[in-house]
């Protein structure tokens, strides 16, 4: 059994990665569409910065987080007048996850949308439909293996967050120990190891079932074009 330590960094780690998740949704779908869809002088840049958070050391990231949306950051000042904190707080646990998850969530929908027969977005257009609801009605759901894999990477991946999130919001019991962060305190002390290894373990499992998934969706989505 879980002691309540452990099941607040489960709680904590689970509404961090929800609450990614849900935010980056709308936009990965938007800069997916655009760079599936469109040739643009830049592109290359675009597609560049969308990969930044990958390669970059995850404690680069951290600080600048740190520098920008800190107290005394560019943008941390102004959202502070606002009654917005989000260095060392959770809120800002979201934002480190988002960052580092969201070229994970861009690129499946991207292919998705790159592997859609545009000749069915042709035909509904020449009809006289409106393009938003051709995209609505037709791309999104065509789409939809795509984005439900991106929205389970993303999950997986806010969960398993480290360097960018301790760097930008510190390791605050029951606020800002998720679960990597609650592994590595445990690890620091005398005799956490036997409860840190229940949180492996527990972090290998849903590692494995998020795997699980993407594998069963690319699957049947897999059958589906074949049975067309």
């Amino acid at each position: 059994m879980l002691t309540p330590e452990e099941l607040n960094a489960l709680y904590l780690s689970a509404k961090v990665a929800g609450f990614a998740t849900v935010i980056c949704l709308p936009f990965a779908i938007l800069l997916a569409w655009v760079l599936a869809r469109y040739e643009f002088r830049l592109k290359y840049i675009v597609e560049a910065l969308l990969q930044m958070p990958m390669v970059l050391p995850p404690v680069v990231l951290g600080y600048l987080l740190l520098v920008v949306f800190g107290g005394n950051g560019w943008i941390g000042q102004w959202l502070q007048q606002w009654g917005i904190q989000l260095a060392f707080n959770w809120k800002g646990a979201v934002l480190a996850a988002m960052i580092v998850a969201f070229p994970l969530m861009v690129q499946p929908i991207r292919l998705s949308f790159q592997l859609m027969n545009p000749q069915l977005e042709q035909v509904a257009s020449s009809l006289g439909v409106h393009p938003f609801k051709v995209f609505c009605s037709i791309s999104l759901p065509l789409a939809f293996p795509g984005i439900l894999i991106g929205s389970i990477l993303c999950f997986s991946r806010s969960l398993g967050e480290f360097g960018a999130t301790i760097t930008f919001v510190g390791n605050i019991p029951d606020e800002t120990r998720t679960i990597p962060i609650a592994i590595y305190s445990l690890l620091q002390q005398p005799d956490g190891e036997q409860i840190a290894l229940r949180l492996v373990l527990l972090s290998l499992g849903l590692a494995f079932a998020a795997l699980l998934a993407n594998y069963w969706i690319m699957q049947k989505y897999q059958r589906k074009i074949q049975e067309c």
